[in-house]
């Protein structure tokens, strides 16, 4: 079942955020599951991301490969996930 998964991500930084995605934008891309991935500052200084991918197994398994080894130690997501009653896509 399609999931959407939202992360707050307190202590991370714009140029954080934006070091990370030059480095995972080509393998999100590629990923077995990834639909979509979106971020945008959050009202507390963080940011929040926001992904939407088929199944759970593949979001965690891609988390677990490539972006957990590449955070810095202070920056923690904290990871929810919402089973989808419908995902539209092109």
């Amino acid at each position: 079942m399609t999931v959407l998964i939202t992360a707050d991500v307190p202590g991370q930084t714009r140029e954080g955020y934006d070091g990370m995605l030059k480095v995972l934008s080509g393998p999100i891309k590629r990923a077995p599951g990834f639909l979509m991935h979106g971020a945008y500052e959050s009202e507390d200084g963080g940011w929040r991301v926001f992904e939407v991918w088929q199944t759970m197994e593949q979001a965690n398994q891609f988390f677990a490969q490539h972006i957990a080894p590449n955070l810095p130690p202070v920056v923690r997501p904290k990871r929810k996930a919402q089973q989808l009653h419908s995902c539209v896509q092109p």
